[in-house]
């Protein structure tokens, strides 16, 4: 039996706006996840509900959701933290929610402000808001394989997370290398034993790229089982409560290795000319390799940028 393919979650409004400088219009956002879903993405993450005064970035979440089409927003989640996040969400039009806890308590703490038993303990109610209104809701661990605060996490730790009966209602499990310092052969367990150990749900892997394996963690996942990756454009992101924490894998990068079954290369173009104008309009540096190999001057190749230029003349 051929294995489904590995599909990609972009997370740029969301994870990717979390450290930057300047900030997005809602208007934007929205041109931004209209061209992303044109081109083919299938799924995208456009923000979350943290408090605006600690994450300006996220302020016009709402906003945001309000302005897109229902079949828009069918394909597009939102991150939560409580219970009433997801209420609000959901006044908004939001159908998707990605209910975010720690492995770390510390780290919950931190990002959250409570421990993580007490986010387990309001996991159901959360699940109820999101069911009542005919959404779907994941089960995010974040810190799933180092802290900033307690350093490793151990394997059980996030299994015993996943097999809570307290997330049972969530449809999928993200699995978070939230620091980016995990390797492959750490990805490929973890996500084995989620599989092996843990209800049946289809796994997500949310992978940074601080130590350059954002990529090669990310296939490492989709290998062991992972239906879906999170990318940002440029490799944008971070999380602001956790000390090390730098850009996610970058969309350009899983996308080029994926080869996913709607990627052509002037969708590929497309994507990277896209992420070059946010960028720049946010002044963020460009992370992505892709992007980077996408501008040479190897015009034989037809995922090159310079080859559509050649082709034209």
């Amino acid at each position: 039996m051929t294995k489904p393919e590995t599909t990609l979650r972009d997370v740029t409004l969301r994870d990717g706006l979390q450290l930057t400088g300047k900030q997005l219009s809602s208007e934007r956002k929205v041109a931004v996840v209209r061209e992303l879903l044109r081109l083919g993405v299938p799924s995208i993450e456009v923000g979350s509900l943290a408090r605006a005064d600690l994450v300006p970035s996220m302020a016009n979440t709402l906003e945001v959701i309000e302005e897109l089409t229902p079949d828009e927003r069918a394909r597009c989640w939102v991150w939560v933290a409580t219970p009433r996040h997801v209420q609000r969400a959901v006044q908004a039009g939001a159908v998707n929610f990605q209910y975010c806890l720690s492995a770390s308590d510390n780290h919950n703490k931190a990002n959250i402000g409570r421990s993580t038993e007490d986010s387990l303990a309001a996991m159901p109610q959360a699940v109820e808001h999101a069911h009542a209104a005919g959404g779907r809701i994941q089960l995010c661990i974040a810190t799933a394989f180092t802290c900033p605060f307690d350093g490793f996490v151990p394997e059980q730790r996030v299994l015993d997370i996943a097999a809570d009966p307290r997330t049972s209602g969530a449809a999928d499990i993200v699995v978070c290398d939230t620091l980016g310092q995990a390797v492959p052969t750490q990805v490929s367990n973890l996500i084995t034993r989620i599989v092996q150990h843990t209800p049946p749900r289809r796994i997500v892997y949310h992978g940074h790229d601080t130590w350059g394996l954002g990529v090669a963690n990310s296939l490492a996942a989709a290998a062991a089982g992972a239906g879906e990756v999170d990318g940002a454009l440029g490799g944008l992101g971070g999380c602001p409560f956790a000390p090390g924490a730098s850009g996610n894998a970058a969309t350009e990068d899983l996308l080029f290795a994926l080869r996913p079954d709607w990627l052509t290369p002037d969708t590929f173009a497309r994507i990277v000319e896209l992420s070059g104008e946010l960028l720049d309009e946010l002044g963020e540096p460009n992370r992505s390799r892709a992007a980077q190999g996408a501008r040479s001057s190897a015009t034989a190749f037809p995922w090159a940028l310079a080859h559509e230029k050649e082709a034209c003349r």
